[in-house]
């Protein structure tokens, strides 16, 4: 959320960055809101005033024996009217809050200005995807033929876009979590958590899903309970109206948890195999920053989720979003892209991103330096260190081999037993 303080401030320069996000925001009904809520808060804190004053005069009257009805009666009607407007100065700070909590972050000078992912900015590619000498499939055969994935089946028990997997497909797939937790939490510094897949209407509006992207999530019917749709949501609201010591930032947490998403405005879109699914894997990365340091954090915070993806021997690409494909509590994004010789395209697999104070103020996550009084609210970054699901489908389309089988990289090796090689197991 966007500090009003600072819209006013710099109403111009906040102006500029709603349109280069393409958002169609008019201020001023905020400023005409704002205005009215001030002359409301006058007028209540001068009738306030009188009614201490006369209050002391009505006691004064009555310990002389003079009659203080009138001026009683008086007084019960400025009661009154207060009541009045402090209904009306909630109606008004209300629709002030509903105006700030919808407004997008603003985009960093760095980030690209575009309308959509065609400008993104490429900032650089690894690895060299490989040669094949001979026809190659996508993922979705590639498993369903081996038996270790069955999309028809999880339909049956479910619906479409549910992933099922069988031996080692399964096994895999833990494996992937197994060693994305392991190298996270050993190698890079985080802190492992497993935190509730099922959280309440303030964790979601604290991390920005609420109430923008309602018609994306998973409500419980009958209860103010969401699932998931990353596990950014509840590791981002773990301090959330908390005051932190300095000198334990940056907090850095790494969590596995299933994900839930409808996917609404997405159908049509990916609809084979385990690129865009209802329920999918990820292990997330969650950072709680001083505001000098978050952009710092942000380049480390890359550098870990491309680490997974080096060790992997996965080929992949670096871009930074453009203004017009930045998520809403975002100031700056990384994408990750992995090769998908399947698809003879590079498929997003992380996104890293510095959401700055605008969870945080949400979600009221602030920081207490030792030399100043009052708190300061934090900077928070996320970024998945990877989407599970399709890591395991960049390595079957990029481990394949002619007899239909999948090598194992070579890091994952002890993670799945010894076992190299995936064959059908049908």
């Amino acid at each position: 959320m966007l500090d009003l303080k600072y819209i006013k401030n710099n109403l111009d320069s906040v102006k500029k960055g709603m349109e280069k996000r393409r958002a169609n925001i008019n201020f001023s009904d905020l400023l005409e809101n704002e205005e009215r809520r001030k002359a409301l808060l006058l007028n209540i804190e001068e009738l306030r005033y009188q009614r201490n004053t006369v209050s002391d005069d009505i006691a004064k009257m009555k310990r002389s024996g003079e009659d203080a009805q009138p001026s009683i009666d008086k007084m019960r009607a400025v009661s009154e009217t207060i009541k009045g407007l402090d209904k009306q100065l909630s109606s008004v700070e209300q629709t002030i809050q509903d105006f700030l909590i919808a407004l997008p972050n603003l985009p960093h000078d760095d980030v690209p200005q575009g309308k959509d992912e065609s400008q993104n900015r490429l900032e650089k590619t690894i690895g060299t995807p490989r040669i094949f000498d001979f026809k190659i499939k996508d993922h979705a055969d590639i498993g369903e033929a081996l038996g270790i994935l069955d999309l028809a089946r999880a339909a049956k028990i479910t619906g479409s876009r549910f992933p099922l997997y069988f031996g080692s497909g399964a096994k895999l797939e833990r494996a992937l979590i197994n060693f994305m937790l392991d190298i996270h939490t050993t190698e890079h510094g985080y802190k492992e958590t497993l935190p509730p897949f099922i959280v309440n209407k303030t964790t979601m509006t604290g991390t920005g899903q609420l109430p923008k992207f309602e018609e994306d999530l998973f409500k419980l019917e009958g209860l103010d309970y969401y699932l998931i749709p990353t596990s950014e949501v509840p590791v981002t609201n773990i301090h959330a109206g908390e005051i932190l010591d300095e000198a334990k930032l940056p907090l850095k947490f790494a969590a596995y948890t299933p994900c839930f998403r409808s996917e609404a405005g997405s159908y049509g879109r990916d609809t084979k195999g385990l690129i865009r699914q209802h329920q999918f894997n990820k292990v997330e990365m969650v950072k709680i920053t001083t505001p000098e340091t978050s952009f710092e954090e942000l380049e480390s915070l890359l550098a870990n989720a491309e680490n997974i993806l080096a060790r992997l021997e996965l080929p992949y690409q670096v871009v930074t979003l453009c203004t017009g494909d930045l998520g809403f509590s975002a100031t700056k994004t990384y994408d990750l892209e992995v090769w998908m010789p399947g698809q003879d395209k590079y498929r997003e697999i992380s996104s890293c991103s510095n959401c700055t104070d605008f969870q945080a103020r949400r979600a009221n996550i602030r920081f207490k330096r030792p030399d100043q009084k009052r708190p300061e609210f934090c900077h928070t970054l996320n970024g998945s260190g990877l989407a599970v699901g399709r890591t395991f489908a960049a390595i079957l389309e990029n481990y394949q081999q002619a007899d239909g089988s999948v090598t194992i990289p070579d890091v994952l090796v002890p993670y799945m037993g010894g076992q190299k090689v995936i064959e059908n197991e049908s």
